[in-house]
């Protein structure tokens, strides 16, 4: 999920460039950027899912005085319920973007998800594997699609089956 207004700053995309270790000077250097194709600073792949930090209600991001399960097994003693039925476990398996126009310093998105497709597969040892997809669809404040952002979640029907130990 991501917040419904996201407003997309120079600065923004100047850190989210530092913090993936890119330095083109299109996200960062208004003269450069001016001389290329985009011409003017444009923000990199993958920015949009920035957009959950402006989320208040997004299950990642840590809220004051609440505990908070962190990106571990437990870090906290948090322990999650299995979510979605079943009693298996679940994880992001894709993400894609599609970029229909650049994403602009000055830009203000707003987003809508919905749910994508859904299937299966037989898994090996855990039962059926089922297979989520959500799209998020960005537009900037003119209405313009920007971007298209599909992930998809996985879940397996059961816990996954630990081999016997064999003794020593």
């Amino acid at each position: 999920m991501s917040a419904k207004k996201f407003p997309v700053e120079a600065g923004h995309i100047l850190m989210f460039a530092r913090s993936i270790g890119d330095e083109n000077p299109v996200y960062t250097d208004e003269e450069k950027a001016k001389a290329t194709e985009a011409g003017g600073i444009i923000a990199p792949p993958t920015f949009v899912q920035a957009s959950a930090q402006f989320d208040p209600d997004y299950f990642l991001r840590p809220k004051v005085g609440q505990p908070w399960f962190g990106s571990g097994k437990n870090p906290t003693g948090v322990v999650r319920a299995p979510g979605g039925g079943g009693g298996g476990g679940g994880l992001h398996a894709e993400q894609h973007y599609e970029y229909h126009r650049p994403l602009r310093a000055g830009d203000v998105l707003t987003a809508e998800t919905k749910p994508g497709k859904t299937w299966e597969k037989e898994g090996k040892r855990s039962g059926k594997l089922i297979f989520s997809e959500s799209v998020t669809e960005y537009r900037n404040q003119d209405g313009e699609l920007v971007v298209t952002a599909r992930g998809v979640g996985v879940r397996t029907e059961r816990p996954v089956e630990q081999p016997a130990k064999k003794e020593a």
